[in-house]
């Protein structure tokens, strides 16, 4: 009896592990799901690879893009992360970390069933089970989350043309990747009635994101971050998730910086905004956020329009 005790409780230990380092991978990936999945992502013309300037709304700048379309002008120092792209990790990051993570959940697994910080792991057979079990956890996840979130050319079903996409929000970086003259930036005086069409889309972007209208996003955002809307959809789908942003409103918003080269205008705006920020599944239980608690949000949001046309939303970057 006492043996089958103990087996249920090693059973169970092993299984706190697996959680523990899936929880580890998976945790970054779920933070957000509001539009732009929390993420910094799109494009700012030949700025794209330049942190906007600093505001009163968003004192600590802007994280670099983590998705963008847009090629990179300037090759990275040898030994050294790429803008916009994630710094290889040591050896308790990534791989090495979710390894720990999961040892770290046999021992507090040990703990709460009464067999000592490591009594889950019964010798070194034990040992080298977990491991491979807790490897297959992260490298099958790992795959996932790969497939899901670092397709660097999104396209969308019934969507646009993922070449003619990358054309136009290429077009701007295209003399100096090819070793030219950067484009040519002016200054570009922002109007009130501009303010209020950027204040507009913050709500229209939202609500067409919690209404899952992929046409409505389409036409107030570029081709290219309309693709990143549609693919963070898809993973929310295959979660069995829905997200939605309700009754946002902005608290605060200054402008960052505006300027026209090529003659397309940008505009990047700083804007601390409330809303209520909740995941449902498909039974309509809560997964993250709250109906009821508001949460808090400031972001860079980057608008472009070609000639006098209309804003549409070219890229949104978190806080750094």
């Amino acid at each position: 009896m006492k043996t089958r005790r103990n087996r249920l409780m090693r059973g169970r230990a092993r299984l706190l592990a697996g959680l523990a380092a899936l929880a580890l991978i998976l945790g970054p990936a779920l933070a957000e799901a509001r539009p732009g999945g929390g993420s910094s992502a799109g494009s700012r013309g030949s700025r794209t690879y330049s942190p906007p300037p600093v505001t009163r709304t968003a004192p600590e700048g802007a994280r670099p893009m983590e998705r963008t379309t847009t090629p990179q002008q300037q090759a990275a120092r040898p030994g050294m992360a790429a803008p916009g792209q994630p710094a290889r990790s040591g050896m308790f990051g990534g791989f090495g970390g979710a390894m720990l993570g999961g040892l770290i959940g046999v021992g507090l697994g040990g703990l709460l069933f009464g067999n000592g910080l490591f009594g889950g792991i019964s010798g070194l057979g034990g040992v080298l089970g977990l491991l491979i079990q807790v490897a297959l956890i992260v490298l099958l996840v790992r795959f996932a989350m790969k497939l899901f979130r670092n397709r660097q050319q999104p396209a969308m079903a019934g969507g646009p043309n993922p070449n003619a996409m990358n054309r136009d929000m290429q077009q701007d970086a295209r003399p100096a990747a090819m070793g030219g003259a950067a484009p040519r930036a002016t200054p570009l005086q922002i109007s009130p009635q501009d303010f209020s069409a950027f204040e507009s889309m913050l709500y229209d972007v939202n609500a067409a994101w919690s209404r899952r209208d992929e046409a409505t996003l389409q036409r107030l955002a570029t081709a290219e971050m309309a693709g990143y809307f549609a693919q963070d959809l898809r993973d929310l789908d295959a979660r069995g998730w829905r997200n939605e942003t309700r009754d946002v409103k902005l608290e605060q918003g200054d402008l960052s910086e505006a300027w026209t080269e090529n003659g397309v205008d940008y505009a990047t705006v700083a804007m601390r905004f409330s809303l209520i920020d909740i995941t449902l599944d498909n039974q309509g239980r809560v997964v993250e956020g709250s109906a009821d608690q508001r949460s808090q949000a400031v972001e860079h949001w980057t608008f472009r329009r070609q000639g006098r046309g209309a804003w549409q939303l070219s890229a949104i970057q978190q806080p750094g």
